[in-house]
């Protein structure tokens, strides 16, 4: 989603050689406004709740309570859809602040996505309070790690389904949701993991497109030069179908890489379609300094030795609206070759070929019904399969190969049902009830080992996960609400493991796979208040209890990783693992001063984490000990752990100058993990503070802002360094405006440039497990141009 301004910005561009091309007409400035002050439109969310409230008329036969009712013609069909009402977005660089929901919400939108980039979510994720990325393989895969949380405990969507793909089974498997093709980023804590599963107990972070429409395309705006009505109905729209297009490119100079995309959405009367192709392409990128912590003796040519990247995808989609809802569909290819920088990934030129089909179905329906206000539903099907492709050795580049295979089918469905607010006397009440149904389907072979028993990561298992859920929500009053959800739901997980640390026995037999079986039933609770405060300002309290079922690789696992250089060793006596967590917050979203502060404490008992002994491995457990291993070995283990942390961040507008407005900002993040023993969770992010200032207009904004990253010394006893400091200083420019209309020409544009990391520091990601191998990229500027047409 994204904060919707005329179906959210959709900008794009294609150099200046397209700047040229689609400029023929002049610029159209916006009328001019005061800028002593800024309005700030409510931010449009939708991953939070299965609660949604919508203006409402009352109903003629309401009857006791407050059933209410909606107005519904033909001419209204679009209406039925939540991007028909959506607000105005505001200025650029406006810090958008959630109120309305029981947690925290953090929102990346249309506009910042375009000027941030980023290839990964971890990417563009990466500097918010409280978030940042796995940066595994910088531009080519990192994950969002929400509160020192990820892979298992941090579920990632697209357009309400599951993303798919095999991030959460390995730091180097990149996240097939590309940045490029996305509207607008939501990160939800709390209650979120009631809605989506306990395999997101750490969060959810949720990318919304355009891929299924929820709305017809409208081109009023373009047609007020030609003097035909500004919203004409949508019953109209059969004789008069609408095509808008947007192009989106950007280059940047640390990695010469280079991006573009292309979306078109169509439409008229019932119908409504969406295409859009994008690409990227970026060489092995500059990097401050010498990158191995480890082995100085190595060349390096002043970039990050095998980092580069190449990934393309292209979707199509459409539905179709009746009375009262609409139903579509999309099919999307996501196709992604990159290389894994490190030493060892180096040696071995190791790269990932990845490939991923997906299919999503959605819909909506508000029936004319005394109890049902709503029905929406998703269902999602992925194929994915990846190569991870190398030399078995470095010597010899005869012996360039498939060295593992990853392959995850996935299918998922989720249905909701809204029931209509009834008067409790004493409060309004709201009922959403929830059905989930999953099954994944995995396997990790290596043609390296064609044969053995134990051949690969792990044997080919599969997980079934059936859920029903709840959300209540209870207006006492305009000013106070509170919300009560809970979760149920089913896992059953098939799979193998073997049932000696070896591949044969003491005695020389070969070890044989034990069928392992293991069903889990998580149950999971939360209570939140949300109180209206003075000032503006919004103050919420939330309580969770949440259980996690193991997943199948921390079940399953016992082989080598190649990417990632680790020797994996599930556990299948794994039990559940539940947290209990408590999350204050203070939020204004309005006026001058705008800011959201959050506190949290969460107390794990039976967390699962992957740690690793100091041991190395090569192909097979009888290895494990030898004093020339490859590989890191990781076993997955269970302790009792403590999580707190707070993050907070504002933006001040201080008053006008040169006919826009100037402020300040800041932000600020910590998380402390650790173990009942007093001992460090590993691999947790640093603590950061940063600030900056800006200034903007309705069409410029620029801004500088410096973030400080503190040492990270809490680490891990065994196998873990510490990681030094660093400053990020980034600065920005951009310009948007409205273009005169005419047939082919663009009616909207946005242009700027970007500099990332300008003070040239070398940065290592204390989350990372190449952190002493791999620094994040120097110096750079990102130039971006975007058109509406």
């Amino acid at each position: 989603m994204s904060f919707k301004s005329r179906r959210a910005q959709r900008l794009g561009g294609a150099s200046l050689l397209l700047l040229g091309a689609a400029a023929t007409p002049a610029f159209a400035q916006e009328p001019a406004q005061d800028k002593s002050s800024t309005e700030i439109p409510a931010v449009t969310v939708t991953a939070p709740s299965p609660i949604v409230r919508r203006a409402v008329v009352p109903s003629r036969n309401a009857g006791r309570g407050t059933r209410t009712a909606r107005v519904r013609s033909r001419e209204q069909t679009a209406e039925a859809t939540p991007a028909a009402s959506a607000p105005a977005a505001p200025q650029p660089g406006v810090l958008p602040i959630v109120t309305d929901q029981f947690a925290t919400v953090t929102v990346v939108p249309n506009e910042e996505i375009r000027r941030e980039g980023g290839s990964q979510l971890g990417d563009l994720l990466f500097s918010k309070p409280g978030i940042t990325g796995s940066s595994f393989a910088p531009g080519a895969s990192s994950r969002p790690i929400i509160r020192g949380l990820d892979v298992n405990r941090v579920g990632i969507l697209e357009n309400g389904t599951n993303a798919g793909g095999a991030s959460d089974l390995g730091e180097d498997h990149f996240v097939p949701i590309d940045p490029l093709a996305t509207n607008q980023v939501e990160v939800v804590r709390g209650p979120a993991a009631l809605r989506y599963g306990s395999t997101s107990i750490g969060g959810v972070v949720s990318a919304t497109n355009n891929r299924i429409p929820d709305a017809v395309p409208s081109c009023a705006p373009s047609f007020q030069s030609y003097g035909l009505p500004t919203k004409a109905p949508l019953a109209s729209a059969a004789t008069s179908p609408c095509v808008t297009a947007e192009t989106r490119t950007a280059f940047s100079s640390v990695d010469r890489g280079v991006e573009s995309g292309v979306l078109l959405d169509t439409g008229g009367g019932n119908f409504a379609f969406h295409a859009d192709a994008y690409g990227r392409t970026t060489s092995d990128y500059y990097i401050p300094s010498y990158p191995y912590l480890t082995d100085q003796s190595r060349p390096v040519n002043g970039r990050q030795p095998n980092s580069a990247t190449r990934s393309d995808g292209a979707s199509i989609g459409g539905s179709y609206f009746f009375q009262g809802g609409y139903i579509g569909a999309s099919i999307t290819q996501n196709d992604s070759l990159y290389h894994i920088p490190g030493i060892d990934g180096a040696d071995h030129n190791t790269r990932i070929d990845a490939h991923q089909t997906k299919i999503n179905v959605k819909g909506e329906y508000r029936p004319d019904a005394a109890a049902i206000d709503t029905i929406r539903f998703w269902a999602g099907a992925t194929d994915y399969r990846h190569n991870e492709i190398g030399l078995a050795d470095p010597a010899d580049l005869n012996t360039d190969g498939i060295r593992q295979t990853f392959t995850n089918k996935e299918q998922e469905i989720r249905t909701e049902v809204q029931l209509m607010p009834f008067n409790a006397r004493f409060a309004e009440v709201t009922t959403a009830l929830g059905f989930q149904v999953g099954h994944q389907e995995l396997s990790a072979p290596s043609p390296d080992n064609p044969g053995t028993l134990f051949n690969g990561l792990w044997d080919p298992n599969n997980s079934t996960r059936v859920a029903g859920y709840a959300f209540n929500e209870f207006r006492f009053t305009e000013t106070t609400r509170a919300q009560i959800a809970g979760r149920i739901e089913h896992v059953e997980l098939h799979g193998t493991t073997p049932d000696f640390p070896a591949d044969y026995l003491p005695d020389g037999t070969p070890q044989t796979p034990i069928a392992r079986n293991p069903s889990f039933t998580p149950k999971s609770g939360s209570i939140g208040l949300l109180q209206d405060l003075p000032g503006g300002m919004v103050g919420s309290i939330t309580a969770q209890y949440v259980e996690r079922a193991p997943k199948a690789a921390e079940l399953f696992s016992r082989g080598g990783h190649d990417a990632t250089a680790t020797f994996d060793i599930g556990n299948p006596n794994l039990t559940i693992e539940t947290a209990k967590s408590v999350e204050l917050g203070v939020r204004r979203a309005t006026g001058p001063f705008r800011f959201e502060a959050t506190v949290y404490y969460t107390h794990f008992d039976n967390f699962i984490y992957r740690r690793l002994t100091g041991v190395m491995c090569d192909d097979d457990f009888a290895s494990c000990g030898a004093p020339d291993g490859e590989l890191n070995q990781a076993v997955y283990s269970q302790r009792n752990a403590n999580f707190r942390g707070g993050e907070f961040q504002s933006q001040l507008d201080v008053g006008a100058f040169q006919g826009g407005i100037w402020g300040i900002e800041n932000q600020f993040d910590f998380v402390r993990a650790t173990f009942s023993d007093g001992t460090n969770v590993p691999r947790i992010p640093p603590m950061r503070m940063g600030g900056g200032v800006f200034w903007r207009d309705d069409n410029w904004l620029m801004r500088i802002n410096l973030l400080h990253a503190f040492a990270q010394d809490n680490v891990a006893e065994i196998a873990e360094t510490p990681t030094a400091g660093y400053n990020l200083l980034k600065a920005e420019v951009s310009y948007k405006t409205k273009l005169n209309p005419n047939p082919f020409g663009a009616r909207e544009m946005l242009v700027g440039l970007l500099g990332n990391n300008l003070l040239n520091e070398n940065i290592r990601n204390s989350v990372s497990y190449t952190k002493d191998e791999v620094l994040l990229p120097g110096i750079g500027v990102r130039a971006f141009a975007n058109f509406k047409f």
